[in-house]
């Protein structure tokens, strides 16, 4: 399940774990204009950890779910077509 919410400034889109035992914690993905933040705490250290992606690298990674394995680059001139 996950929810989907407009902010001023992001899009908030909440990822809630309904796989099984053990359950997992929430993921919050957020979009701003210049980056995407993904956030989960976590219950070990008490904390939520964060990581920053770029644009650029949401890009190739929205294309690498779709690719088999392998070393790819994304080229403009093509649309954003893989090439190897």
């Amino acid at each position: 399940m996950f929810t989907i919410e407009h902010d001023f400034d992001a899009t908030v889109i909440t990822l809630m774990d309904e796989s099984g035992s053990p359950l997992q914690e929430d993921v919050a993905v957020q979009a701003f204009e210049d980056c995407v933040t993904i956030e989960q705490f976590d219950p070990r250290e008490d904390r939520v950890q964060r990581i920053t992606l770029s644009m650029g690298q949401v890009r190739d990674l929205f294309a690498a779910l779709n690719l088999p394995e392998g070393m790819y680059r994304l080229r403009p001139d093509t649309g954003g077509a893989p090439g190897s």
